[in-house]
Order: C-alpha cells, then structure tokens, then sequence
C-alpha cells in the first residue's frame, strides 16, 4: 500500500463550532476547513501577510490531489445556548456622543444560537492523502511545516494542535476512529473540499478585505465576495451504509378501483419479473436515454455486455408484503403484496433515477401468460407510512418477510451427510459438525452482506440468526417461497439480524434492506423490527 500524508489536528478544549452548509453542524471537519487553517498557518510562518509566496506552490499541490479519507473520534451535538454579539456600530454611538446623547454598544446586539459539537476522546481527527511517487518530497516538507504552525480550526474559541507526517500505507490500521471516505454514489454528508483554484481564490478574497474600504473617513466600502472555487462531496463513514435512492409504487386494478393484490410466497417473483420486462422494454429505455449495453446492466445485470468502463450499477425490482394489524391484539401480521419499490446498488445520479421514476408511474404490468394487464403502477409518496415505517426507517433490528437465498453453497463438504449416514458419531463430533455447518451460514449470510454494499465494520460487528420459519407472523416456510432457477440449488433461511457498533450498542440502518442471491428480484427482504 502506498505511503500517506498524514496531517492530524486535537482539539484541545474537547469541542468544535464549525457549520456546514444550511448552518447545520459540520463534523466531521471538512478538508476546506483544514485547507483554510494551512492558509492562514503559511502566512504567519513565514511572516508574508498580503501575499503567500514561500508556500503557494505546495499549497496549489494540495488542493489538486483526490479528497482526504478522515479518521475522526466519535461526537455528539452538545446543548444549545445563547450568545448576543455586539454589532459593529460604534461609529453611530460615537455619532451620538458628539452630539450630546446617550448611546451604548450594549444596545446593538444580535443574538446568536450556539449548539457546539463535543468531540469524544482525545479529540484527534486525521486527514490522509494517498501518495503516488516521490517527486512530491519538496512541498511535502512545506506542507508538514505550516500544519505544525495550525492553531484554530473551526472558530476562533476552536484551539488546536497540529501534527503532519508521511506515514506507510499499513499505518492506517492503528489510528482510531470512525473513518470516512468519499462516497462512490449518492447519499453521505456532504463536506466542502478544495479543487484547482482554491488557493487562488482565497487570496483574491484576503486582497478584497484588506481593501474593503478606500478613502479616509466615509470611504467607499466593497463587500467581500464569498469563496467560491470549491466543491462538495457527500463522505460516508464505515458504520454508515450506502443511501440508496428508492421508488415506491402501488399495485392498482386495471380499472383503477383499488389495490392489486398478490401472494408473497407464489407470486412475488413474478411482480418483480413483470417490473423487470416492462422496465427493459425498448420504448422505455429508449425515452430514458439508455443504449441497449445500459439497458443490459442495469435492468438485466448483464454487466458482460457493457463496455463503457463505468462502474456496476444494477436496479433492485422489489415486491412490498404490506405489513397490516389484525385480529384482536392487533399483531403486524405480513400479508400480500400490493406496492412495488425500485432501487439501485451501485452509483447513479438523482437525475437519472428520478426520470426512471416518472417513467415507471402510470405504466401497466403485462402477464406474459395472456398478454393482458394484470396490474398499474401508481407512484406513492416518501411519506407512505406502510412502506416507511416498515422498510425504510433506520432501526437496529431487521427481520426477513422473504427468506434470503443464500450467496453460495451451505454445505460443500456434504456434513450433513455424514451425520445423516454415519451412525458411529459421538455427540461431540455431532457437535462439531453441526457447529461448521452454522460457520459456514453465518459466512455466507456476512457475504450477502458485503455484496449489497455494507461496510465491514457494519458486516462484522452484526449479530445474525436463521431459521427455516419465519420471525414475523405471516411469513412461511423458507422452503416454500419462489425463486428463479438459477438459485433454486441453493438454501432459503429466514434471517434476523441486530446491527451494533464496535461498542456493542444497537446501530439503526436505514432501509431498504434486502440481501443475498434473489435480492434483484425482491427475495431476501427484510422489515425493520423491535
């Protein structure tokens, strides 16, 4: 692995007042802000305060090179209170002193909401850039030197302390905290890093306020123009899952008077398959703007097929159980599928999935067995409460409405036969067979997860049981659901599954979750449980 620039800052008072965009607090740091503060340390270092010289090429090097990944400790936004700063009006009490009147500062104040962010441990964040050759060694030296002179970074009550070094690539496994990474696809905080220009740009800004004002007493005044060389990329921590973007649709009667219903176990995979086929059709891929290599990837999964270079993305075709109270205790009791949800694994833009989206509504599902419609897609809002609390709330606990198919052979080494033939085992060696069979689930269940895009701190720290019944009244036997041909060699389970952090503490996930072989086709769903 390649070496690292290191650049670490602590915060010594243990809090952080910086905001992001929309004001809303930032953390972890943005590289932006980092940036700024080496700006600001350059100039005092070596003492060229109206124009940076000695540090500008290193600088411009900087703000060229692909965004940091940071490692920052953990941090909880800290209880609001009240601040009224002075304006900066004493011209206006000092005109009215002149003339005889009584004027006070303390009059001309604006008040100010403070909610600090607390930043847990030692308060140590680390920005890391990838090193690629050696002919960066002169601005590495420049670049270590100004981040050891970082003093503030946030507001001016932010006191820091700065550390730089070029560390092995192998280095990184030792520093602690939740690390964050540029998300490949949508979805993240979005943190403010600086591109070509930056550097540039803040300078022509410091030359603007030092002349902010020319002429003597009632000079011209010229505001100060906003920073405006920088860009915004959404960072997603490894506790964190991928945001997918998502779809939902209600199943209508051709003739629009009420839902369409169909059964979970028998017919889920044929909704999804009418989904798939009419989503493919030419005359929609056409008016989305997809060539057929596109179409394949995406609708299809034919990834084989697409030479364009781009990264795999593939649409997840859902079928939605609705979850109802019945009977007298009222129990949340799965039922039939009368909504459909469409995602995406893997990058796409919002711009493209929202066309899809308004492609789909209104569109008719065709039963390939008569050519007649069976069904009509009418699009629902985010704020369908069945689909909502269900499947897409953050919860920690998750339970299978379709089983999961698993990503691989249970048993490769035929235990189960050895058990079921071999009459001369002891219990103990029973055990142990029976204990490599659980192994080998409880590794493909954490592969599944890994394939849908959870990280592996998420995969790792995840407690995770199965059985062949199901764990939300409603559902069937594992056994008994439909799956494609290409996976029906393979073992069906119902899965329930905590997520915890690597402090064993309940982690909520958003939805929609849905794991392993059948998870395009809708099979492997899971609801958010308690």
């Amino acid at each position: 692995m390649p070496d690292c620039l290191r650049i670490s800052v602590r915060f010594l008072d243990g809090e952080f007042h910086g905001r992001g965009d929309g004001g809303a607090n930032e953390w972890p740091p943005s590289p932006l802000r980092l940036f700024q503060a080496l700006v600001a340390a350059s100039a005092a270092r070596w003492n060229e305060r109206r124009r940076i010289r000695h540090a500008a090429p290193a600088l411009r090097w900087l703000e060229a090179l692909p965004p940091p990944t940071i490692i920052a400790p953990k941090s909880a936004e800290g209880a609001a209170y009240r601040l009224y700063v002075p304006d900066n009006v004493g011209d206006l009490v000092g005109n009215k002193w002149s003339k005889g009147n009584a004027g006070s500062v303390a009059d001309y104040r604006t008040e100010k909401t403070v909610r600090p962010t607390h930043v847990h441990g030692d308060g140590a964040v680390h920005f890391l850039w990838l090193l690629d050759n050696q002919e960066q060694t002169p601005h590495l030296q420049t670049i270590m030197t100004a981040a050891r002179s970082i003093t503030h970074l946030g507001w001016g009550v932010d006191l820091v302390v700065a550390d730089a070094e070029v560390i092995p690539g192998s280095a990184l496994a030792s520093l602690e905290g939740d690390t964050w990474r540029p998300a490949p696809d949508s979805g993240g905080t979005s943190l403010r890093i600086t591109q070509s220009g930056t550097f540039d740009d803040l300078e022509h800004r410091h030359h603007a306020f030092l002349q902010r004002v020319t002429g003597l007493a009632g000079g011209t005044f010229s505001p100060v123009p906003p920073l405006s060389v920088y860009r915004s990329v959404d960072y997603r921590s490894d506790s964190e899952p991928a945001r997918a973007p998502v779809a939902v649709f209600a199943l209508r009667q051709p003739d629009d008077s009420g839902f369409r219903s169909f059964d979970p176990v028998r017919r889920g995979l044929h909704v999804a398959a009418m989904l798939r086929h009419v989503t493919g059709r030419a005359d929609v891929s056409r008016s989305l703007g997809w060539t057929n290599a596109q179409t394949a990837r995406l609708v299809h999964g034919h990834a084989e097929e697409d030479v364009s270079n781009e990264p795999a993305t593939r649409l997840l075709f859902i079928p939605i159980p609705s979850i109802e109270a019945r009977g007298q205790g009222k129990a949340n009791v799965v039922g039939g599928i009368r909504r459909v949800l469409v995602t995406a694994q893997g990058p796409i833009t919002p711009e493209q999935f929202q066309r899809l989206a308004q492609r789909l509504a209104g569109i008719e599902l065709i039963d390939e067995k008569d050519g007649k419609t069976t069904a009509v897609l009418a699009r629902l809002p985010g704020s369908d409460r069945l689909t909502a609390d269900n499947y897409l709330a953050p919860s920690a606990t998750w339970s299978t409405v379709t089983p999961v198919v698993l990503p691989g052979y249970d048993d490769p080494r035929k235990l189960r036969h050895r058990l079921r033939e071999n009459g001369g085992l002891t219990a103990e060696e029973k055990s142990a067979l029976l204990a490599k069979l659980d192994q080998r689930i409880d590794l493909l269940l954490r592969k599944a997860l890994r394939q849908s895009g959870y990280s592996e701190t998420i995969t790792r720290h995840a407690a995770i049981e199965w059985r062949g019944s199901g764990y939300l009244p409603g559902t069937d036997l594992a056994s008994r659901y439909m799956t494609g041909d290409q996976h029906r060699r393979y073992r069906k389970l119902h899965v329930r599954i905590q997520f915890r952090d690597d402090q064993g503490q309940p982690l909520p996930i958003p939805g929609p979750i849905c794991l392993g072989g059948g998870k395009f086709s809708g099979t492997g769903l899971f609801a958010a449980t308690t």
